[in-house]
């Protein structure tokens, strides 16, 4: 408890919190090992693949692209794999594992061909640090209300009026406004550049989502989600909140209240 009592916080460990304060207890203070899951992997080798792609200044082939993608998924399978060989403890949607993990291969390849002519085509304006650093994978580490907040920003591109937007890049359905506003908030604090939009990159589609607007972001309203998450992990606080969604939980294996849930 000593150590997650004082850690940085995050956006991914507030939004498990508020979602089931005990697979964060799991999850963080017990340090369960996770179930693993083809379609994580699929999204950790899909941001590598852009990041190399962008960083490169868009000159490296799709084809080349495509390929840095499949050699870190396939590094990426075989790790999990070393670490729980038994396929039928991995998460999957839906379908045997090894499938799953063949499809999101396949998935994967496409989805990185198309990020490729994508950014071929819009040319996107990747905003430049005062460093000098591309604003890609961007790390940031802020106070908010007293506590310490770090993370990672997919991209940041430049608008026309010279403020920044916010992007995080989705191989799934999931988005977080909240993320979103996190960053809003942690570049302005960091860099005093102004943030009034932001949006995701859908990996399914090959295109961006609807814009969001962030100009009415309050610091002390993102603030005081970290506060109140901050207070409950000091205090030992962690209410389990079972639900449909327990069969997505990689660490529910672990847990008492989802084998509650589970069909007899």
């Amino acid at each position: 408890m000593t150590d997650i009592a004082t850690q940085p916080r995050s956006v991914s460990q507030v939004e498990q919190f508020e979602k089931c304060a005990y697979r964060f207890y799991l999850s963080r203070v017990e340090r369960t090992t996770p179930r693993p899951a083809a379609w994580a992997i699929q999204g950790t080798a899909f941001h590598q693949a852009a990041e190399v792609y962008e960083e490169s200044g868009r000159v490296l082939s799709a084809d080349d692209v495509v390929q840095h993608f499949s050699d870190t998924y396939g590094k990426l399978i075989n790790e999990a794999l070393d670490r729980e060989p038994d396929l039928t403890r991995w998460l999957s949607a839906g379908r045997p594992a090894g499938e799953d993990i063949e499809k999101r291969y396949v998935i994967g390849q496409e989805q990185t061909a198309r990020y490729v002519q994508w950014a071929q085509e819009n040319q996107p304006n990747i905003w430049t640090t005062p460093s000098g650093k591309s604003a890609l994978e961007l790390y940031f580490k802020v106070e908010l209300n007293g506590v310490q907040v770090r993370g990672y920003i997919d991209q940041l591109t430049v608008e026309p009026d010279d403020s920044l937007r916010v992007r995080d890049l989705k191989t799934g359905s999931t988005k977080s406004r909240f993320q979103l506003e996190v960053y809003k908030v942690a570049v302005e604090k960091t860099y005093d550049v102004p943030v009034n939009r932001g949006d995701w990159y859908l990996a399914k589609s090959g295109g961006l989502s609807r814009v969001v607007r962030l100009d009415k972001v309050r610091d002390e309203e993102v603030a005081k989600r970290f506060e109140v998450m901050d207070q409950a992990v000091k205090r030992g606080d962690f209410p389990a909140s079972p639900s449909y969604e327990c069969r997505f939980c990689d660490v529910s294996h672990a847990c008492s209240f989802a084998r509650k849930l589970a069909p007899s």
